[in-house]
């Protein structure tokens, strides 16, 4: 950007994993026929009176914990506004007091990224654009679906402290891991549950003033958040060298363009005429309940890529990543305690069972490790072998041996099927004793054509080392 920089914030909203709405006891479903979990509550009827969910406050104060936030008493505004998907002209939020205030994110870069507040409001409904590709420019017409509408929301405010598309992308990735793994929510952001509002603007480099900003709303994926904020910088770069002045508008990021287009001018706070919600009474977090949330907060990605590589020294951080992710997780610490060497568990984890975790339900995580621990009998190629014929099998681990036709052999037997082979062949056996190395891929060929399954290669080529060196030495 040469004499440029950008200066970055991001709200990233994330649907909580409750049973029900924030507010009524409407299902909190995703894909269900459209306006068929409603009530009147979550329509805005005349009369309907709000009541709050108990479980939405927990899993908020959750995520706080998870991002060292401040938990503190807090109360719920009405932040008024008109969409159509909006269907009381207002929306249930937090202000200025939120239950979560302050906090960080700390970045696998090294950098910490620091956290305005994480504040909980309801959601809007869907609109459904026909026409133009479902995409709102050029759309006939627009459908609305209030079944989202009431879902309660978390939206979490970073400081503007992000500096690029790629280090954007790095935040929200590192967020939307603590929020899978603390279960509060389930991270989708192609099913609309995570969503994220970038606030850019540019600046001389070096220079300390905060600039007008744009946001740009609603990006539900990292490849689409790190071209709306690209395109968003080189704009902005553009405008400014070109004379003119950045207008504070929020702006929509259109797939197909790859381009930012202007929605509407951007609104102050001001704009929205908060006040305190009046159906609703302050919360008041009970210190003992916080502290039961905080001791039943699981192992974070950070803590889980530190313990990774404590326990493998030179671990491959592309392995390490695959490792902590919440899916792949359980099979890794269960494999770990079963015994299996960390470095191992890492590489089948990272190869073999990222293969196989849409069938996860069918491969328990005990299971994976007592035949990831058979490597110590077979080749990493019959382990994987294994692990294909352990899905959905309920027998036993030598059950399942048996089952995919391996059988393992000890040194004894070893060696005996490599003498079998040497004497059927003396002259590439005399040669590769004298030194022609070339020779051993020949003679361990063979061995695997006659005995197949029934060795793996490292046992045949230790086996073989060790009959051509007691023949040297004779």
């Amino acid at each position: 950007m040469g004499e440029w920089e950008a200066v970055i914030g991001l709200e990233v909203h994330t649907e909580l994993r409750t049973a029900t709405k924030l507010f009524c006891g409407c299902p909190n479903a995703f894909g269900v026929e459209p306006n068929t979990s409603v009530c009147p509550v979550c329509l805005g009827l005349p009369g309907s009176l709000p009541v709050l969910n108990a479980k939405a406050v927990e899993l908020a104060i959750t995520v706080g914990l998870a991002l060292s936030s401040r938990i503190q008493p807090s109360q719920f505004h009405r932040k008024n506004y008109f969409y159509p998907d909006m269907p009381k002209d207002y929306q249930i939020s937090q202000y200025d007091v939120p239950v979560n205030a302050g906090g960080a994110v700390a970045l696998r870069s090294g950098k910490v990224v620091g956290i305005v507040r994480a504040h909980l409001e309801e959601d809007t409904g869907k609109l459904v654009h026909r026409g133009g590709g479902g995409r709102i420019g050029g759309a006939e017409y627009s459908l609305i679906d209030y079944n989202r509408s009431g879902v309660p929301l978390l939206e979490i405010v970073s400081e503007p402290e992000i500096s690029s598309a790629e280090e954007a992308k790095e935040y929200v990735s590192e967020l939307r891991a603590i929020l899978v793994a603390t279960g509060a929510s389930d991270g989708r952001m192609e099913e609309g549950s995570l969503r994220v509002d970038a606030n850019v603007s540019v600046r001389p480099s070096g220079s300390a003033e905060l600039r007008t900003r744009v946001e740009i709303k609603n990006v539900n994926s990292l490849r689409s958040l790190g071209r709306a904020i690209g395109y968003e910088i080189e704009r902005q770069i553009a405008v400014y060298e070109g004379g003119g002045s950045i207008l504070q508008q929020t702006r929509h990021f259109d797939e197909a363009s790859g381009e930012t287009l202007p929605l509407r001018a951007k609104e102050e706070a001001n704009d929205y005429r908060y006040f305190p919600e009046p159906d609703l009474p302050p919360i008041s977090p009970l210190p003992a309940e916080v502290e039961r949330i905080a001791s039943e907060l699981p192992l974070l990605p950070a803590g889980r890529r530190s313990r990774l590589f404590e326990l493998v020294e030179g671990a491959s951080p592309d392995q390490v990543e695959v490792a902590i992710a919440e899916e792949v997780w359980p099979y890794v610490t269960a494999s770990i305690d079963f015994g299996v060497a960390p470095e191992l568990v890492l590489a089948r984890a990272a190869n073999e069972l990222v293969a196989l975790i849409g069938d996860a339900g069918l491969l328990t995580p005990l299971r994976f490790a007592e035949v990831v621990a058979l490597e110590e009998r077979f080749s990493p190629s019959q382990v994987k072998l294994l692990l294909k014929g352990a899905v959905g099998f309920d027998g036993t681990v030598e059950e399942l041996v048996a089952r995919v036709g391996l059988s393992s052999s000890g040194a004894e037997d070893a060696r005996a099927m490599i003498k079998e082979v040497v004497e059927a062949n003396p002259e590439e056996w005399g040669r590769f004793v004298a030194g022609d190395a070339k020779v051993g891929g020949f003679l361990l060929g063979q061995v695997m054509r006659k005995f197949g399954r029934a060795i793996s290669g490292a046992q045949a080529r230790a086996a073989l080392d060790e009959l051509a060196s007691g023949a040297a030495g004779e």
